[in-house]
């Protein structure tokens, strides 16, 4: 088990990062998915790691390798869903795994809707002498 009140854990972390559509395939459709990567976690835990660190799996259009994240609160379709994801967590945590996900904000896709909703929007000119952008 994680003990949650230990703060400084990252200190000495042994950290395996994985992208979930190139780890472990579970339905042959080429496509990795957690379903793949719940089958291979005690693989993970014997090569001595203690924390996963798993790279975006938002939904996504997939121009910018899954970094261009269309909606945070989900998961893309063809890594599983929302409950497959909780079920690694747990089992990760049951293996003594801690999990890092990658939460990339500074990076939306032109599909999500705070994106959508700057579209029409006027761009405000300024100039340098501008004491409001100072």
């Amino acid at each position: 088990m994680i003990d949650q009140m230990e703060a400084d854990w990252y200190k000495d972390a042994v950290i395996y990062q994985l992208h979930i559509k190139a780890f472990f395939d579970a339905n042959n459709d080429g496509i990795g998915d957690f379903a793949g990567l719940l089958q291979k976690l005690d693989y993970v835990k014997e090569l001595g790691v203690n924390t996963v660190w798993v790279l975006p799996f938002y939904p996504s259009p997939l121009r910018d390798d899954g970094y261009d994240i269309a909606d945070y609160k989900n998961v893309h379709h063809s890594y599983g869903a929302l409950g497959d994801v909780r079920r690694f967590v747990r089992a990760a945590h049951d293996r003594g795994l801690r999990v890092i996900t990658e939460l990339v904000i500074n990076h939306t896709s032109d599909q999500h809707p705070w994106f959508q909703r700057a579209l029409p929007c006027v761009p405000v000119e300024t100039t340098d002498a501008d004491p409001t952008y100072g």
